[in-house]
């Protein structure tokens, strides 16, 4: 695709320790932004920043739990003492936990709304100031939610997961009406299947199976193919903002 560069740029990528999150990091590191990688797993962190660093780019490790309030502000404080404030906010950290809604697992919906609905909620607090006043300095400000298809298309054993990406969908369909009349964009990325450590997080073997049997006969995406529309869309001019994107292996209906 074509880019703008995107130097100058000062980034947050949340769940940036694996999969997209770290595709997405190392993809807007190559155009020239500052990366700030957010994951649990500061050793993975570790090694994200290195392929950054080694490539020429600039990356700080930033060790948070997006379910975690006060894990959340001190990464803000790590970030804005280092680089100074962000203009490029990557929601991206999530779990993906399917089970029978009659199995009735509290423990893996909580952990769900927590992650994908309540952390991006967090995160957002954190550094909505930040991307009001690039915008309100006439710099590109962008939030980017990474939600699924799965906010769309039901599927047996994923209505918990599947409504948590609804509401990140709503959510920045919502935020486009507070945060676009002051140039802030918002963009919601949906992917289909794409191959992430999301399969992992399926305990059961038969849904584990399903799944398998999905990308077998579907193929995925890999993860620098999402990212590569991530950057795309962060590098249009400012008054352009690609709000909604729907991106899918070519066999996925």
């Amino acid at each position: 695709m074509s880019y703008e560069n995107l130097s100058g740029r000062t980034a947050v990528v949340t769940g940036a320790a694996s999969g997209i999150g770290e595709a997405v990091a190392l993809q807007l590191a190559a155009q020239g932004a500052r990366v700030a990688l957010f994951a649990r797993r500061a050793d993975r962190l570790e090694t994200v920043a290195g392929k950054i660093r080694a490539a020429g780019g600039e990356a700080l490790v930033v060790a948070a739990d997006v379910t975690d309030d006060a894990s959340v502000e001190a990464a803000r404080d790590l970030v804005h003492e280092a680089y100074g404030p962000v203009d490029l906010v990557v929601n991206n950290a999530g779990v993906m936990l399917p089970n029978p809604v009659d199995d009735g697992r509290l423990d893996e919906w909580q952990r769900m709304l927590d992650t994908n609905v309540t952390g991006v909620l967090r995160v957002i607090r954190a550094f909505s100031a930040d991307l009001v006043a690039a915008a309100a300095e006439g710099r590109t400000a962008d939030l980017v939610n990474v939600s699924s298809i799965g906010a769309h298309i039901a599927f047996p054993n994923y209505a918990v997961y599947g409504a948590t990406k609804a509401a990140v969908t709503y959510l920045s369909q919502s935020l486009r009406t507070e945060f676009g009349p002051r140039d802030v964009r918002v963009t919601n990325i949906e992917p289909g299947l794409t191959e992430t450590e999301l399969k992992t997080h399926v305990g059961s073997t038969e849904l584990s199976g399903q799944l398998d049997g999905m990308f077998e006969a579907i193929g995925g995406l890999t993860a620098a193919e999402v990212a590569d529309v991530v950057a795309y869309a962060t590098s249009r001019p400012r008054h352009v903002n690609l709000r909604q994107i729907m991106v899918l292996p070519t066999r996925q209906a």
